[in-house]
């Protein structure tokens, strides 16, 4: 047991599962309330839709990921377990690693994005307090990209997170608890000041008026709540990192319940007004990027608030969102040798080299290539968790099987062929429309333009497909190896 277990691995022992639902509510604030959400929003208004289209998609979006992610919470809360302990029930002791490497990996981006939001928010107030800092050197302009100062913003930003890994999960419940009202408060700052500036509501939301041109609602719907659904199919998949802290199932539901889709809905209106807006107050230039936005309203002391504010919105995000499951992850390959802190230094490294700030140049790739295309990866395993937890074992599940070789979930040398197959099933209708979206002129060898165009209109869906299919042909191919489930399989006697 010990080679498959460390302390931030083993289950959570019930006297130390403390987070009620308030906790879970602050949690989901800190988490929605950040700058990516506000982006998304505004990003949704740049494809051509109106405001109540855009809040219509992100309403819809946030209900349907709240129930797997509801359901995903349940094993975490009834046995203590994170996510990467889970998935060994459904893909092995060893083939948990697939998973669970896909999410970290996910989740790297991700610290990089944030990390890159942080630090150009503090680029922003350097140069309002000392604007020397545009004539910095600029050794790293053609290399990386990005301007010397805005490197060094990203860097200090990065060395603050690690504060935060070095001292672990209950850090960061704290920082959710502390920042959570603060940050509605700050978004409901910056509404009132679109408001204020323009004079009416109604005029703002009326600039959000359909482009002429823009393309139909119907063809812009889907694509947008794929990319709703995948912005939180991330944490869907690793709430289990969460929940295993819960006093018990009604805290954890009713916590996401009152804390996601509320807080989302509420901060996705502020970048969709906002941004409105910026349309009338600067000639018709719509900025969805709020750092951008508080650069150009000027004042030091403005800036000064505004980007503190921004700061502590997105380090609260990312501790959160983007180190607990990675961190977890990468202690999972190894847990004798990667603790959850060594976990999370690795996942910070591999954020700063990814050169995150590629990864959000526009919105359309925020939007089609970034966000739908990693939800075409976790959507699949998603609905293998789901379906092994819920209709195979009927939540019934041998934790001490979960650590150990050998046991109920060693299926072929630690792997489980039927999870990996339903996978790979789950990715592949959804493959060529990601490399179309991210390679214009890539093609299959051999593969039929018609069919090509075909496959490119399903990536739209990419995160329902992937779930339904895995889901779908894991349950066949589970069924068929005569395995026993429920309550005596998963006891360890099948």
């Amino acid at each position: 047991m010990t080679s498959l277990t460390n302390a931030d691995l083993a289950p959570v022992a019930p006297e130390c599962r403390t987070w009620k639902t308030h906790n879970f509510a602050a949690l989901w604030v800190g988490m929605a309330v950040c700058i990516p959400t506000y982006q998304l929003a505004a990003g949704l208004l740049g494809q051509g839709m109106s405001w109540s289209q855009a809040m219509l998609t992100i309403a819809l979006g946030n209900l349907l990921v709240l129930v797997p992610m509801v359901l995903n919470g349940h094993p975490g809360t009834k046995y203590g377990i994170p996510f990467p302990v889970l998935a060994r029930a459904s893909f092995g002791v060893r083939g948990a690693h697939i998973p669970s490497i896909l999410r970290a990996l996910v989740a790297c981006g991700w610290f990089g994005i944030q990390c890159w939001i942080g630090g150009h928010a503090i680029y922003q107030l350097a140069v309002a307090v000392v604007p020397g800092t545009w004539t910095l050197p600029q050794p790293f302009a053609q290399a990386l990209g990005i301007s010397s100062g805005e490197l060094l913003g990203f860097l200090a930003f990065w060395f603050v997170n690690l504060h935060f890994i070095h001292h672990g999960t209950e850090s960061i419940k704290r920082l959710q608890t502390w920042a959570a009202p603060f940050l509605i408060l700050m978004g409901l700052a910056l509404l009132a000041w679109a408001w204020m500036r323009v004079g009416s509501l109604g005029e703002i939301l009326e600039a959000t008026a359909t482009r002429p041109g823009a393309p139909p609602f119907s063809t812009l719907f889907w694509p947008g709540l794929t990319a709703m659904v995948g912005f939180w199919a991330t944490l869907a998949l690793n709430i289990p990192d969460f929940t295993r802290y819960g006093s018990g199932q009604r805290s954890q539901i009713l916590g996401q319940v009152l804390g996601l889709p509320t807080t989302m809905i509420l901060f996705s209106f502020v970048g969709i007004a906002v941004t409105s807006a910026t349309r009338i107050l600067f000639g018709g230039e719509g900025i969805w990027d709020p750092v951008e936005l508080v650069g150009r309203i000027g004042g030091p002391l403005v800036t000064l608030v505004a980007m503190l504010a921004l700061s502590i919105v997105t380090l609260s995000t990312n501790v959160a969102a983007n180190v607990v499951s990675p961190a977890n992850g990468f202690s999972n390959l190894s847990p004798q040798s990667i603790s959850f802190r060594a976990g999370g230094y690795i996942t910070a490294i591999i954020g700063l080299v990814m050169m995150p700030w590629k990864l959000i140049e526009s919105s359309e790739g925020y939007i089609f290539t970034w966000l739908i295309g990693y939800s075409a990866l976790l959507g699949p395993v998603l609905g293998i968790l789901l379906v092994d937890y819920f209709l195979l074992r009927r939540t019934h599940l041998d934790v001490d099987d979960l650590y150990r070789r050998g046991g109920a979930y060693e299926y072929s040398r630690g792997f489980n062929p039927a999870a990996i197959a339903a996978l790979v099933l789950g990715v592949a209708p959804n493959l060529p429309g990601f490399l179309a979206q991210a390679f214009p002129d890539a093609r299959f060898p051999g593969m039929d333009t018609a069919l090509w165009v075909r496959c490119e209109g399903l990536y739209v869906y990419a995160w329902f497909i992937g779930f339904f299919v895995a889901g779908g042909v894991y349950r066949v191919l589970m069924a068929g190896t005569g395995a026993r489930t429920g309550p005596g399989y998963a006891e360890g006697h099948g």
